[in-house]
């Protein structure tokens, strides 16, 4: 089982040499994937390809973009051209994002989601698959007029969503080749999560997607510490009508609460459990919250998990 982690950018620096420089420290931890997360000041894609061809050790992928405001021929060239750059090593994951960022930062109006999120990902397989689309659903509308292969590109980028509810997950079942979920605990995975996921992908008569479960992980000497950094740092997702059902589906009251945080053997046996729940990857997140030391001794402590 790999083991994966999300990197955040920061620093005064520049921004991309800091991040390639942190994947390298994550490589050298034994650190098998990095990913990235969508915001409004780097483009997630095209970092993820500029560090996996800087960094070879590692596979790299976005956790995820949203699919909002963004049109699934322009991401799948943008997959093709990580792809290329990564030689092979590139991985997509898409997200539904929130109404509230969604219609406060493009003015789009966030409905159907579902559908919406259906219709993205039928035309992005079709065209990295085949090279050409002609879709016009209800939400989306793509049509091929030129050439979309991209030499270099030679296998077909994975495609992964952040999916957490039925409707998501039904689609993703049938249509995704895994999913990304963030803060479902090892018994929301177990009960809720993974089945949905399988019966849908078993109904479409396809095999059983990967499940690349994200937890945030801190290994430390500190855990009153680290929990308050972990609170602060995901207090959005406490609002966020989603995330709050699947936190509270796994019988807690915060996202803070879902993390894992103590001693290297604490946080394996925590890891383990996804493992046992039906998680097939593991991405820790949020390591780097109580500085460079306890975020390179997460990775080399949470490694060798996967084996």
């Amino acid at each position: 089982m790999t083991i994966g982690t999300a990197l955040t950018v920061e620093g005064t620096g520049n921004s991309v040499d800091t991040v390639i420089a942190q994947a390298r420290t994550a490589a050298d931890a034994g650190i098998g994937a990095v990913w990235l997360g969508q915001r409004y000041d780097y483009d997630a894609i095209a970092l993820a390809g500029i560090i996996g061809r800087e960094v070879p050790e590692v596979s790299v992928g976005t956790s995820a973009v949203p699919i909002f405001g963004r049109h699934p021929l322009i991401v799948a060239a943008q997959a093709q051209t990580a792809q290329a750059a990564t030689h092979g090593r590139f991985e997509l994951g898409l997200a539904l994002g929130t109404r509230i960022l969604t219609e406060s930062a493009f003015g789009i109006e966030f409905r159907r989601p579902a559908q919406r999120l259906e219709e993205f990902l039928t035309v992005a397989r079709t065209v990295l698959s085949t090279g050409s689309v002609d879709f016009h659903g209800t939400e989306i509308t793509a049509s091929t007029t030129l050439p979309t292969r991209l030499p270099g590109a030679d296998t077909v980028p994975p495609i992964l969503v952040a999916a957490l509810g039925p409707r998501a997950l039904s689609v993703a079942g049938r249509l995704a080749d895994g999913i990304l979920p963030f803060l479902a605990n090892p018994t929301v995975l177990e009960r809720d999560i993974v089945p949905a996921l399988h019966a849908a992908a078993d109904e479409a008569g396809r095999p059983a997607p990967r499940v690349v479960a994200l937890v945030p992980t801190l290994v430390t000497d500190n855990p009153d510490a680290g929990r308050a950094e972990l609170a602060s740092a995901t207090a959005l997702y406490d609002t966020i009508p989603s995330y709050r059902r699947v936190i509270e589906l796994g019988g807690q009251s915060t996202a803070a609460e879902v993390g894992l945080i103590g001693s290297a053997d604490a946080v394996r046996a925590g890891l383990r459990d996804y493992r046992n729940a039906g998680a097939t990857e593991i991405i820790v997140t949020q390591t780097g919250l109580l500085g460079p030391d306890v975020e390179r001794a997460t990775w080399e402590a949470v490694a060798g998990a996967g084996n």
